[in-house]
């Protein structure tokens, strides 16, 4: 395996564990406002979605030449 390939890899892990974390908050947060359940997973998989389509804009961005 090479530098980049590791590298290009520990980044997309970095980026599921940060949406993972964001989406984990979000529901957690929705709950602590006393929403039920399934509102409290709907609101933690939109922030989770969210911010994985925002980080790859943002890296389709950088690496666009």
């Amino acid at each position: 395996m090479s530098d980049r390939s590791a590298l290009l890899l520990l980044a997309c892990a970095l980026t599921v564990l940060v949406a993972a974390l964001t989406g984990a908050a979000a529901g957690y947060l929705a709950r602590r406002d006393h929403a039920t359940y399934p509102a409290a997973l709907t609101r933690g998989a939109a922030a989770f979605g969210a911010t994985l389509l925002l980080t790859a804009t943002v890296a389709s961005a950088l690496t666009h030449r």
